[in-house]
Order: structure tokens, then C-alpha cells, then sequence
């Protein structure tokens, strides 16, 4: 299927995260369907950039202060330029979308929420959101949760859920991380050193468990925002001296690369929207132990194709994570289910043109 469309990906930042990798993946994808496939940056690039292909239209606006004027005018000449039709604006990037509208009425704006705890915040927080939300031709969500929650507060009437996805291609990425650690017994984090990513339970529960009495090493792949969040981890891993354990990598571009040279793949979110790291893990042919907050029981079938655990509960952390430990032939029986999963179910070839449709509609 091919369109006419002309449509820019609109997000805050490329530093690695699940918004940021479907703007990316979103582009990238859409190269190969659509006359036009944008992606713009407002406030920073990351490490995200590299994983843009060459066919996407790239800018990036360098946006400064609350409103940033400047960056808004500038992206309001690209998008005349570049005959942009359709702003798909990736969580709070909705703000410069509409911003860009109230200059140039005739482009239309699809705002994609990854946020997954917003239908538990209070008060005024999603106040602007509402009211902005009057400027919106459409709303992706990432899961069935945030449909429903946009359906009862969001003053626009075409809402769907979307799961993310993957691309069906190996990465372009050079590679250049290398795991420390024995092979065939590596376990990998992949994600930002922040809340709600819960990794110092992890930890925790990594320390209690048979992991380093058996050589196995816990690798953290993530931006280290140097804070409270991250000494708290460091002080750990001092105060127990895991340091031939526990590695901290920060943010790297390699990831495809990394999960090849990984054994398990953990995630330990406190919430979530909809993890694109589950989708990676299994596109890798990773074992998979997940919380079970959010999406992930969608993608996760405890004990079929890898195993769940309750985020605050470090005792069933540490349970679900020994079951692994030892047993080789759960562990790959567990990867390939999930993988067979993933890659019917959640690839760009899958998603594209279920997206294109709805956008015509």
C-alpha cells in the first residue's frame, strides 16, 4: 500500500525512550509508504538520532524557554516547505503542534499519548491537554487504558488505540558496547535511570537471588541523569561491592547489538504504557521477565512465554527470577514463544497500514 501523505513526526528529544523510539520508528517506517516522512526534534537530540534513516526529512529546532517562538515560527516554514499535511505529535510535543496550527490553520494534528499513568493524575495536570486537545484531528494511545480515559476527557472524537511496534529490520547501528561479564549468563535492564523504572528493587532482588553466586552479571543500558534517582543505585552497588556484578552503561545507540550479546531481558517498571523494550527483548530472541503493570501482561503470558512479577514485591522479583536462573530449556522455550509472538504481531508491516487507513478516514 502507498499514499500521498506527507506527515512529520514531532518529539521533544532523541535521548532513548519508548516515545522517542516510535517517533523514530514511526518515520523510518512510513519512508516506504508515504510521499513524505518528517521527523522533528524540538528541545534536544540523543543518541536516537543515529537509528534516523537517510529517506526521513530531518530537522531539528533547538527550541529554548517555555514557548520557544522562534522554534515554532521555524517549524511552521518547514512544514510549509515540506507540504506537511498531518503533525503527528509524540507526548508532550503537542504543545509546539498547536502552536504551529494557530499560524497555519490548514495542517492537521494526531497526538500520540505513551504516557501510562496519565489516568491516575490529579488536579490540573492534564488541564492545557483538554483544552489543547480542541486543536486535534485525532489521538493514538498505546494501550486500551488511555482509549478509554481520552474517549471521557478529551474534547476530540476520533481516538484509537495503537500498539507500538518494531521494525522487521536489523538495526543500521554500528555496533560498539561490549557486556562485560561471562557469556550465556548476562541479564540486561534497558532502561532510563529514573522513576518508574524501579531499578533499584531490581537490584535488590538481583543481589537476593542465586544470579552472582552463579556468574550471572546485571548490565543497566540507560541515560544516567547523575541525580538522587542514580547515587541511590551507585551507593548500592558500593556499599555490597557488586561492581564484578553490576554495570551501569548509560545511554548507547548499539542497542540491537547489546541484546545479542544478552541471556535475559528484565523489566521492573512501578508503570507503564506500553514497553517498547518488551518488543525489542523478543525481536531478540531474549527470556523475558516483566512486571506485570500496564501492556506488559498483553505481551507476557506468565510462564508461557516468560515470566511476570508485582513491581514492589522484591521477594516474588527474586522467585520469578531464580526459576530462570538454572533452567536453560524454560528459558529458550520461553525467547522463542515470544519472539514468534512479537514479530506476527507488533512489526512496522503490521501496524503502517492499519495507521495509513485510519489517517484517510
Amino acid at each position: 500500500m502507498s499514499s500521498e501523505l506527507r506527515i512529520l513526526q514531532l518529539i521533544d528529544s532523541l535521548d532513548p525512550g519508548g516515545a522517542e523510539r516510535m517517533a523514530v520508528n514511526y518515520a523510518n517506517a512510513l519512508v516506504e509508504f508515504i510521499e513524505l516522512s518528517a521527523l522533528v526534534t524540538t528541545r534536544k537530540q540523543g543518541a536516537l538520532k543515529e537509528q534516523v534513516s537517510d529517506k526521513v526529512k530531518y530537522l531539528f529546532l533547538n527550541r529554548k524557554g517555555k514557548v520557544g517562538i522562534q522554534a515554532v515560527l521555524k517549524l511552521r516554514k518547514f512544514v510549509k516547505q515540506n507540504k506537511i499535511e498531518v503533525i503527528h505529535a509524540h507526548s508532550t510535543s503537542f504543545f509546539v503542534a498547536v502552536l504551529v496550527k494557530l499560524f497555519y490553520p490548514k495542517v492537521k494534528i494526531v497526538w500520540h499519548d505513551h504516557h501510562g499513568n496519565r489516568v491516575n493524575k490529579k488536579g490540573n495536570t492534564n488541564l492545557a491537554l483538554k483544552f489543547l486537545s480542541l486543536f486535534f484531528n485525532g489521538v493514538l494511545t498505546v494501550n486500551k487504558e488511555l482509549e478509554e480515559w481520552a474517549q471521557n476527557k478529551l474534547l476530540t472524537k476520533k481516538i484509537q488505540y495503537f500498539p507500538n511496534f518494531i521494525s522487521e529490520v536489523k538495526s543500521s547501528v554500528p555496533p560498539e558496547t561490549s557486556l562485560k561479564g561471562q557469556k550465556g549468563k548476562r541479564i540486561v535492564f534497558l532502561a532510563n535511570l529514573k522513576n518508574p523504572k524501579n531499578h533499584l528493587k531490581v537490584l535488590k532482588a538481583f543481589v537476593s537471588s542465586a544470579a552472582i553466586q552463579l556468574g550471572w552479571t546485571l548490565h543497566m543500558i540507560g541515560n544516567d541523569y547523575l541525580d538522587n534517582y542514580s547515587n541511590n543505585l551507585k551507593k548500592f552497588i558500593d556499599k555490597n561491592n557488586l561492581h564484578r556484578s553490576v554495570y551501569i552503561y548509560n545511554s548507547c545507540a548499539d542497542v540491537e547489538h547489546i541484546l545479542e550479546q544478552s541471556d535475559i531481558g528484565i523489566l521492573g517498571s512501578t508503570y507503564e504504557g506500553f514497553p517498547v523494550t518488551l518488543l525489542e527483548y523478543g525481536k531478540a530472541n531474549l527470556c523475558v521477565i516483566s512486571t506485570n503493570v500496564g501492556y506488559c501482561k498483553e505481551i507476557i503470558q506468565d510462564s508461557t512465554n516468560g515470566l511476570l512479577f508485582d513491581p514492589n514485591n522484591r521477594i516474588e522479583i527474586t522467585q520469578k527470577l531464580n526459576l530462570l536462573l538454572t533452567n536453560e530449556i524454560d528459558r529458550f522455550r520461553y525467547a522463542q514463544i515470544l519472539h514468534n509472538h512479537v514479530m506476527t504481531n507488533y512489526t512496522d508491516k503490521v501496524i503502517i497500514n492499519k495507521y495509513i487507513n485510519w489517517l484517510n478516514n
